[in-house]
């Protein structure tokens, strides 16, 4: 994945030394920060489930309380969270059902209620769990063979840039059917989570310093309002709408289009402690095949997607591809537990997420994990994981807005680092993303044009081109990789110089731990040869390793304040305000792991 520039985005700018590799969060802040995580993830997790719920058959008493989907679906990827962030690509990700899957969904779903008649609900979920266990080996292979990664490696700035932007449009239809619920809390979320982020983004309150270091140097309290800037307009909406319901005071003006979103079954009472198990095994069909594949195309492209857009905003080097293989088979094997645990979707990157996190500038693995555990323990009560069914469906809402507009501007700024004014690259992005949001607009009007004559073909084609996503990717590196084009017109003139200078620096942010190194010595054999960086990857971090501990060292010497590695430049200047410059290199680094 090469957007490459000479500087990473920001890096004038001072960056938030949180949870870097040389400052351990305390354990308040790391949990402010899941608490963070988990709201964002459990308002894409319920609108996943508000979304598909309608296109079941209805009538039908077996079908699942919401709290039993929910629970399931938060235990499977508070697991693959796990895997994700200590065994796949080691970003901070979190995991959710994303809309690659909630697509494929509706139209398996939607073509069972038409054609069976006799179906009942819980039949439907079992054939859309069986689409889930496929995606998930599915994507397991894609990970295991390189296929990720060989093609991560081939998508210059022309296939980022559309391909970021999609995927934050691609929630706009969703984000305004949520908001029209209540158009003034959307709105309030909105207006509380910009102002807090760009415009008291610097303010600091005294109670939330960080702990003092051995040597007694003062450290600068956190920039808490930039750093909570979506947990705290989230807490006090929900407040809000709290109290003006208690006072019956109506706030919720009922629409049209939001009264497709009732909860299934939710008078009945989900019991306190269960295990995420249907009871039931998935009900694999040649139809389940069909919308199977294309789940895991179509998200397979997205975490792809994701995982550059992660490490742009939080201004690491680009993934390698041994990175994008092991972070496909965590998602894989997280929908493979999915779809057997029956969950009506299986797990991928969460752009969202992702997207809240550059706009608060947290890059803390340890808060994503600790979030993995809350999930995994919600996961285990689906009376608790009812109660996220009470949050407001505008609030939903306005988190979609103030987050996917985040990957929207990302991919927007990937558009510097190629010729824009050419021809060919006006043709290439004008033509993939007008083509990405034509096609599924005709096709989910008129679905009957696309007839092959056997069902499983059609649900393929049609659960595939009503993704944005997958069009926009697969366009845009068709005619990337086909339409002849010059260095400067594609943007790949700094491809190799900083490409092979940010391997060092990768290394440290998406290698796997030296234990864990050592306790697999087999990793390199056939067929995991993928997961691992190649030999000479190795040397040449090896090399640039050696380069930075030797360049720390005399800088520590010149400053006689600092030992070799410490990186005092992370501090603010004794009497100013004022960060110390950093390296472009070195701050690429500063918003990632809190251990190894």
């Amino acid at each position: 994945m090469n957007g490459g520039g000479q500087r990473a985005p920001g890096a004038g700018s001072p960056a938030l030394p949180a949870c870097s590799p040389l400052k351990m969060c305390s354990w308040v802040l790391s949990c402010c920060l899941a608490l963070q995580h988990l709201a964002v993830q459990a308002s894409l997790l319920c609108t996943f489930h508000l979304l598909l719920l309608p296109a079941l058959p209805e009538g039908q008493p077996r079908t699942p309380a919401a709290g039993e989907l929910l629970a399931r679906s938060l235990f499977a990827c508070g697991v693959s969270a796990l895997l994700q962030t200590s065994l796949g690509s080691r970003l901070p990700l979190v995991q959710i059902p994303s809309f690659e899957y909630l697509v494929p969904a509706v139209v398996l779903s939607s073509h069972l209620s038409r054609t069976d008649g006799n179906g009942t609900a819980a039949a439907s979920l079992r054939e859309v769990s069986g689409a889930v266990v496929v995606s998930g080996l599915i994507q397991l292979a894609l990970g295991m063979s390189g296929v990720c990664g060989w093609a991560a490696r081939r998508c210059g700035p022309m296939v980022l840039a559309p391909s970021l932007s999609v995927i934050g449009l691609s929630a706009y239809k969703d984000a305004a059917s949520l908001c029209s619920s209540s158009w003034g809390v959307a709105l309030l979320l909105m207006l509380l989570t910009v102002t807090f982020s760009q415009h008291l983004g610097s303010c600091r309150l005294p109670f939330c310093a960080w702990p003092r270091a051995p040597g007694g140097s003062v450290e600068p309290p956190v920039p808490t309002l930039r750093t909570l800037s979506v947990l705290l307009p989230f807490a006090a909406v929900c407040g809000v709408c709290a109290i003006l319901q208690h006072l019956r005071v109506p706030w919720d003006s009922p629409d049209p289009t939001t009264a497709r979103f009732p909860w299934a079954n939710s008078t009945f009472q989900p019991p306190w402690l269960q295990l995420p198990y249907s009871g039931e095994w998935p009900l694999l069909t040649p139809r389940a095949l069909a919308v199977g594949i294309a789940m895991a195309v179509g998200c397979s492209v997205n975490s792809a997607g994701c995982y550059v857009l992660c490490g742009r905003l939080l201004r690491a080097p680009r993934p390698p591809r041994d990175a994008c293989n092991r972070g496909l088979c965590a998602e894989g094997l997280g929908s493979l537990l999915a779809g057997l645990l029956g969950a009506a979707g299986g797990t991928a990157a969460s752009v969202a997420n992702t997207c809240a996190g550059g706009l608060t500038q947290d890059g803390s693995r340890l808060s994503v994990q600790v979030s993995a555990l809350a999930c995994v323990a919600l996961g285990t009560s689906p009376r608790l994981a009812a109660l996220l069914t009470r949050i407001p469906l505008a609030v939903h809402g306005g988190v979609l807005c103030v987050t996917y507009a985040v990957a929207v501007g990302t991919g927007i700024s990937y558009f510097q680092y190629a010729d824009i004014d050419s021809g060919r690259n006006i043709f290439i992005v004008g033509f993939a993303m007008f083509m990405a949001l034509l096609v599924p607009r005709w096709l989910g009007a008129a679905p009957a044009h696309l007839a092959t004559g056997w069902v499983p073909l059609d649900l393929l084609f049609l659960s595939l081109l009503m993704v944005p996503v997958f069009l926009t990717g697969f366009l845009s590196f068709f005619l990337e990789n086909t339409v002849s084009g010059t260095p400067e017109e594609r943007g790949l003139l700094q491809k190799t110089g900083a490409g092979d200078g940010e391997r060092g620096k990768a290394s440290s942010v998406y290698g796997l731990p030296a234990g864990l190194r050592r306790l697999l010595p087999s990793c390199k054999a056939f067929p995991c040869c993928f997961l691992c960086p190649g030999r000479e990857e190795e040397e040449e971090e090896e090399e640039e390793k050696e380069e930075e501990d030797e360049e720390d060292g005399c800088r520590a010497a010149e400053e006689g304040t600092a030992a070799a590695g410490e990186g005092t430049r992370l501090l603010l200047k004794p009497g100013s305000g004022e960060a110390q410059d950093r390296q472009p290199g070195q701050e690429e680094m500063l918003a990632w792991h809190t251990g190894a």
